[in-house]
């Protein structure tokens, strides 16, 4: 194909490794020659000691993942850095390395750690997930440009870009190697198989550079085997070789010399020949290193470990017999010290009992179907986060698990909504908006309307990071004709405005109507079980007066505070009363219908003045939306509001630190209310 010279920018990735790696394992290639590559086992050590830590400050971590790529990455990384030292030249002007399996990240952060790459090295993996690390749950670009060339967490997103990286380099004439890694589970989504049909046919036209794809095979996912929750991927990967793709399959991906000897043969391969990519199926255990691991239906999606004291048989057994590196058993030896005083102090400290939001959606959807009415769960692999789960045990028969496919989970509830169920669909806040987005509003179109659950919104998916923050939930779904927002507080609203939906979907259909689509948005950490004072009672659509003042006070203001940042704003509300300021709190509740004569009437009390609170982009979010719903209503407001201010998050243990770091908590509220004011 004819050349196209791009336009220059800067390489910001780490050269090449000065030394071998500190823990290795030699293996022979095809070629006669012995290499070092990283040693898996110190791989899984590495990443369980990160995710202990990670654990401790109040994150999630995965272990399941990244110890099952651990052979084969090893061999990845280890030939690539083998030949650029070989070759005098900075490996990635020979390869682009892509990882699509974003649990899988902590697992590359230790093996580059292994080989002191990108200033990493035992001391800088113990900051993993926190808000002080570049290391953050999934791999970000944005904060680790050093070590991460295209970002990566939402699964199957990183295989299409890597696409456009093979085609860009066959445009400008560039002989590099593309080399992308995918989990089964990734490869269910719809843009990962749309990819797997376009790079080998693009390929087969002189359009891609030559093209390496890594996919572990394990059948497993987050809710367990992926046969058994929802169908097998045998047939998807039996057709590879249809696409087009040479498919070189490993029966045993645990062992490192048949990975290295695989890949060096898959990379020659596509070097001689671009228009044929190569598949290496490679067969894997998820969690393997423990038999408990092993043996979890999840494959330790999660780090399976509570207690730093249990670590020192975790890293025995993974290490199989061998000796574990001093630096591990003082690394485990720190954590359990950090861990004993942290024990000590939260003896003495003391907190109202909480509850999870997702608690309340779980009773309104079981005592909706108790009732009669046919509520029909359909997931895609997320129930136990998002609350649904409990509903698919009462009623496996009401349930269905399409895998890792947020899209097509909402095509198929439109189906089920127009011949008369009512389904409820759950994701995360950031999936359910983006790759269910076109979806729903070709659900809307064709009158089907749907019960979203959509968790871990803005900040409250803070481990995870950037690519997990949903910070556009609001301005991505409000604006979608029938569709109505709401953004929970609390388990008691759950199960009232959840119920209220189901019982309004049904009164809709009996009188002919067609229901709208609801939305309900909830954040991933505990909150009181309610935040409304006894006798009142959550209402569809209302607004809800959390604190009132008196109109006498001479400093005043309303706070209109979202979901998981209404506790922040009467935290603030607190603080500003012992300085004299009274501020009335709101818990808008319906997002993109503002409840416009509650909020009205509050405004009346405080002389005009309003702040809002959100953590998503002030562009498009709750307070633009609001504050254009009042003045079209011909109310007066002086308003000001907090959001975030177009940027990306980050990792941290707790969304409190986001929020801090975001001027979003209780001390930001404070300060923002003077401003206000003066």
């Amino acid at each position: 194909m004819p050349h196209l010279t791009p336009l220059e920018r800067p390489v910001k990735l780490a050269g090449n490794p000065a030394s071998n790696p500190t823990y290795s394992k030699d293996v022979v290639l095809a070629s006669g020659e012995t290499i070092s590559l990283p040693d898996p086992q110190a791989t899984r050590a590495m990443v369980a000691l990160m995710d202990m830590q990670a654990v401790m400050g109040g994150a999630a971590s995965h272990f399941g993942g990244p110890a099952a790529f651990a052979e084969i990455m090893s061999a990845v990384y280890g030939l690539v850095f083998y030949w650029a030292k070989k070759n005098n030249r900075p490996w990635y002007n020979d390869f682009h390395v892509i990882n699509d399996a974003g649990h899988c990240e902590n697992g590359l952060y230790a093996l580059k750690a292994n080989f002191g790459v990108a200033n990493l090295s035992l001391d800088s993996l113990k900051g993993f997930r926190s808000i002080e690390s570049v290391l953050t749950g999934h791999g970000e670009s944005h904060l680790f440009p050093e070590g991460v060339y295209l970002s990566n967490g939402p699964l199957g997103s990183s295989l299409p870009q890597s696409q456009g990286l093979a085609f860009a380099d066959a445009l400008a004439g560039v002989n590099r190697v593309i080399v992308t890694a995918i989990s089964d589970g990734a490869c269910m989504e719809g843009e990962a198989k749309e990819a797997l049909a376009a790079i080998p046919g693009l390929a087969a036209k002189g359009q891609m550079a030559p093209f390496v794809l890594v996919i572990s095979d394990n059948n497993t996912k987050l809710s367990g085997r992926i046969d058994e929750e929802s169908f097998s991927m045998a047939p998807t990967f039996a057709s590879l070789k249809e696409l087009g793709w040479q498919v070189l399959e490993l029966k045993d991906g645990h062992d490192l010399q048949a990975c290295a000897q695989v890949f060096d043969k898959a990379v020659s391969m596509v070097r001689n020949n671009p228009r044929h990519p190569v598949a290496l199926h490679v067969h894997t255990i998820k969690g393997y290193g423990t038999k408990a691991t092993e043996a979890s239906s999840s494959g330790a999606h999660g780090f399976p470990l509570s207690n730093p004291n249990d670590l020192h048989s975790f890293l025995s057994e993974i290490y199989d017999g061998d000796s574990v590196p001093a630096e591990f058993i003082e690394w485990a030896r720190e954590l359990v010290n950090t861990f004993e005083v942290k024990k000590s102090a939260s003896k003495n400290s003391s907190s109202k009992p909480k509850d999870k939001v997702q608690t309340g959606v779980a009773k309104a959807l079981i005592r909706k179907a108790q009732e009669g009415l046919p509520v029909v769960s359909v997931s895609s692999d997320l129930a136990g986060s998002t609350g649904v789960k409990p509903f698919q045990k009462e009623f496996p028969h009401q349930s269905l698990d399409v895998g890792v496919a947020e899209a097509n989970m909402l095509s198929m509830a439109a189906g089920l909504s127009k011949q008369g169920y009512i389904p409820v669909v759950d994701t995360f806040a950031q999936f359910g908006v983006t790759k269910g987005g076109l979806p729903l509003i070709m659900a809307s179109l064709s009158e089907a309307p749907v019960i979203a659950i959509y968790s871990h919104v803005g900040f409250q998916d803070a481990a995870d990071g950037a690519s997990h923050q949903a910070l556009t939930y609001f301005s991505m779904a409000s604006s979608i004709p029938h569709v109505d927002v709401y953004n929970l507080t609390s388990s008691n609203e759950a199960d009232a405005l959840v119920g209220q939906a189901i019982d309004r979907w049904v009164s809709a259909l009996k009188q002919g109507e067609v229901p709208r689509s609801q939305i309900f948005f909830l954040g991933r950490e505990t909150f009181p079980e309610t935040y409304l004072s006894e006798g009142y009672q959550y209402q569809l659509g209302r607004a809800q007066v959390i604190r009132d003042i008196e109109e006498s006070c001479q400093q005043k203001v309303t706070i209109v505070a979202s979901g998981a940042l209404l506790g922040q704003a009467l935290q603030a509300a607190d603080a500003l009363s012992a300085e004299g300021i009274e501020a009335l709190v709101v818990n808008p509740s319906v997002i993109n219908r503002p409840d416009v004569e509650t909020i009205a009437q509050c405004l009346s009390k405080t002389n005009g003045l309003l702040l809002t609170v959100e953590d998503h982009q002030l562009i498009g979010g709750m307070g633009s939306l609001l504050v254009h719903a009042l003045v079209n209503e011909g109310v007066s407001v002086n308003a000001r509001s907090l959001g975030v201010k177009d940027e990306f998050g980050q990792s941290a243990y707790k969304a409190l630190e986001l929020y801090a770091k975001h001027g979003l908590d209780s001390s930001g509220i404070t300060q923002a209310v003077k401003a206000l004011l003066n």
